[in-house]
C-alpha cells in the first residue's frame, strides 16, 4: 500500500485531535499539522467563527509541501454553517489547492454515507447552544436523530476536559438501544479509548469525529478504498481496517 501524505488542521488547544488520529492513519500516512492562531478574549461563538474565517488562510500553511489529503479536524465551528455550505466551501478548497479537502462534518456526512446509516444518538460535550446546532445541522444533512446525550466534565461542559471514565459513565446512564449508532461529536473530546468499552458486548455502531476524518483522509491518500467497520473494535486498537 503506498504511504500517504496527511495535512491537518487543528484548533490550537485541541488536545486529543493529533494522538487520536496518529493511531488510526497507523503506518499508512504520514501526518503533517497547522493549528489555527490563537484568538485570546473571543466568545466561543467568535472563536468559531474565526476558524471558518480563517480556513483558506490555514490551507495555504502548509506552503509547497506536497499533500494528498486534507481534513479539517474540528466539526464545532461547521455547526454555525448549514450542511450545504460546509460540502461547497470543500468543494472549493479541494479545486483552489488540487487537494482533496474536507472538514470532519463532511468526512462524517461520507462515513455516514458509506455505512448506510440513517438514524444516531448524538453524544455532545458542547454547551447546550452548540449542540443544539449540532442537531440542527445533522436533521439538515438528513439525519433522524433517535436522542441528544449531553456530557459533562466535573467542572461543566468542557469538551477538553471530559476524561474517558466521565464519558463511558455517562453514556452508560443515558441507556441507550444496543444496537443504536452514536455519534460523539468534538474532535478535541477522547474518544479511541471508550469506543471498546461502550461496544462490548451489544451491536452498536460507535462514530467519532477524529475516526470518521481518519476513514476519510485515509482512502484519499492512499488510493485505495478504506473500510469502515461498523464494529467499534478495530478503531479501539487505533486503525480502520
Amino acid at each position: 500500500m503506498n504511504r500517504g501524505r496527511v495535512g491537518v488542521l487543528v484548533p490550537p488547544a485541541n488536545p486529543s485531535a493529533e494522538p487520536e488520529l496518529t493511531r488510526l492513519l497507523g503506518s499508512r500516512a504520514d501526518m503533517h499539522v497547522s493549528r489555527f492562531p490563537v484568538r485570546p478574549g473571543l466568545a466561543m461563538a467568535e472563536r468559531l467563527e474565526s476558524y471558518n474565517a480563517t480556513l483558506p488562510a490555514m490551507a495555504c500553511s502548509f506552503g509547497d509541501l506536497p499533500l494528498d489529503a486534507l481534513v479539517m479536524a474540528c466539526d464545532g465551528s461547521r455547526y454555525l454553517l448549514d450542511p450545504d455550505e460546509d460540502l461547497d466551501e470543500c468543494e472549493r478548497m479541494g479545486e483552489r489547492f488540487g487537494v482533496p479537502f474536507a472538514t470532519a462534518t463532511v468526512a462524517i456526512m461520507e462515513a455516514i454515507g458509506h455505512l448506510g446509516v440513517e438514524e444516531v444518538h448524538i453524544v455532545s460535550p458542547y454547551q447546550p447552544w452548540l449542540t443544539e446546532l449540532a442537531e440542527r445541522f445533522w436533521k439538515a444533512a438528513g439525519m433522524r436523530i433517535a436522542g441528544v446525550v449531553p456530557v459533562r466534565a466535573q467542572g461543566g461542559f468542557s469538551p477538553y476536559d471530559i476524561t474517558p471514565s466521565e464519558l463511558v459513565d455517562q453514556v452508560k446512564q443515558a441507556d441507550l438501544p444496543t444496537d443504536a449508532v452514536l455519534l460523539f461529536a468534538c474532535s478535541g473530546m477522547a474518544t479511541l479509548p471508550v469506543l471498546g468499552t461502550l461496544g462490548a458486548g451489544n451491536d452498536r455502531t460507535l462514530l467519532t469525529s477524529n475516526l470518521c476524518s481518519a476513514w476519510w483522509a485515509l482512502s484519499r491518500a492512499t488510493g485505495r478504498p478504506v473500510t469502515l467497520n461498523r464494529s467499534p473494535r478495530a478503531a479501539a486498537h487505533g486503525r480502520a481496517s
